[in-house]
């Protein structure tokens, strides 16, 4: 019996602790939580005016790079000039020669991108003939060539533009100027004479302003000197003037 009044004196004391303790847990818990809650609620808060602040910041530098393009390649019309590279062919059986050329262009745009471009050029050079017996190794020769096609540029931004151009006409090709009258056959040289002229090139602009740029085209050139194909390639280099609004 005094056993038994021991035990629920103990469940008297006990149990109320443990009530107190429970609840002050609770409070701690739900207390922890608010101040999560509301951290998270600010945050949330906050995000879409942060993201919209970005955005615009985004939309007003797209519009300035699509403003600086255009007013770089709004322009009518374009003049180019400078000077070139070659490695072609001045006999059937003669090895390869280096060419230097002049070269000028205009080119007449439709739109910013597509454009019908007019080229002019001369190469010269002094071919190795080899020895023989009239002991003239390397006469000057020149060829000059006149073309017209398409031009598209690809891709475009502010300072630099990639473009594809493919052009076609004639070229005129002096092989006997500096043979001393022997001629080109002893020589190995091709016959004087007029032939297709094609080219193929990529130039890569870079703008200094909206109106001058500076380009270089890769390039490869074909002519047909001889009956004979002849497949060079090469480039040109110079400088780009651009005028009148389209």
């Amino acid at each position: 019996m005094s056993s038994f009044r021991h035990i629920a004196l103990s469940l008297a004391l006990v149990l109320p602790a443990l009530s107190a303790v429970q609840a002050q847990s609770s409070s701690s818990s739900s207390d922890a939580a608010a101040p999560a809650q509301s951290q998270t609620q600010q945050s949330a808060g906050r995000t879409p005016s942060q993201l919209s602040v970005q955005a615009r910041i985004r939309a007003r530098r797209e519009q300035r790079r699509v403003a600086a393009i255009r007013d770089v390649y709004t322009h009518l019309y374009e003049v180019y000039t400078g000077g070139g590279y070659l490695r072609t062919n001045a006999g059937p059986s003669l090895q390869k020669v280096t060419e230097y050329n002049w070269n000028v262009g205009f080119t007449r745009y439709f739109n910013e991108r597509f454009g019908v471009t007019l080229d002019g050029r001369g190469n010269y050079g002094t071919p190795f003939v080899g020895l023989n017996s009239v002991s003239l190794t390397k006469p000057a020769i020149s060829q000059y060539s006149g073309m017209i096609g398409p031009t598209y540029r690809f891709y475009m931004q502010p300072k630099i533009s990639v473009s594809g151009r493919i052009l076609a006409g004639v070229s005129n090709g002096n092989f006997s100027g500096d043979t001393n009258g022997f001629g080109t056959q002893v020589l190995g040289l091709f016959p004087d004479g007029t032939t297709y002229a094609a080219s193929a090139s990529i130039p890569v602009e870079y703008n200094l302003t909206p109106s001058i740029g500076l380009r270089v085209s890769p390039e490869f050139y074909a002519t047909g000197f001889g009956s004979k194909a002849q497949n060079s390639f090469g480039y040109t280099a110079g400088i780009v003037y651009r005028f009148k609004r389209q």
